[in-house]
């Protein structure tokens, strides 16, 4: 039921949206679509109430209930980002808004924007280890929680994963090539 429950909210998330953005832009209900996107945080909620109940209600935590926490994590540190990015697009190809930034390519413009890229993924395992911890301990010592660990150790690895991406562009910057001719 929670691996269900994952797929519906993040199907939820692009449905909620695309209508949202046709609401902003192609209805020009900008009200109306800032309403649909403010609901799509209730689907976490949504998320966490049922695995915090299963977990209560008896279930041996398992990695579908480690896969929530992480789903709610990054959810909740990249949902925003990705709605901005999907907004800025949408906008340009319907609206007539300007043509979306695209990030730097070359140097310390570069590298900075790798480590925003970098916090944000590594906010996103920080809150999934948090909610991970809190569900051992609501387990509590009686309860199986090796799934639950396993969870904050892939949550580890995506933070160095994203430290070591970061940290190459910094120490060895692209550069643009320089032209010949």
């Amino acid at each position: 039921m929670i691996v269900m429950l994952i797929i519906i909210c993040e199907v939820g998330f692009w449905v909620l949206l695309a209508g949202g953005l046709a609401l902003r832009y192609l209805a020009k209900m900008p009200r109306a679509g800032a309403a649909v996107l403010l609901m799509e945080p209730l689907l976490e909620v949504v998320l966490l109430v049922v695995t915090a109940v299963d977990l209560k209600n008896g279930a041996e935590p398992d990695w579908k209930h480690g896969l929530a926490a992480v789903y709610i994590g990054f959810t909740v540190a990249l949902g925003h980002r990705t709605i901005k990015w999907v907004d800025a697009r949408f906008a340009h190809r319907f609206a007539g808004g300007p043509a979306p930034v695209p990030p730097p390519k070359y140097g310390t413009a570069r590298a900075v924007h790798e480590w925003k890229v970098a916090g944000r993924w590594m906010l996103a395992a920080g809150i999934a280890m948090g909610l991970l911890q809190v569900a051992i301990w609501y387990v509590g010592g009686d309860g199986e929680i090796g799934s639950l660990r396993m969870w904050q150790q892939k949550m580890l690895f995506v933070i160095g994963i994203n430290a070591i991406i970061a940290g190459t562009y910094t120490v060895f910057p692209k550069r643009e090539r320089e032209r010949v001719g």
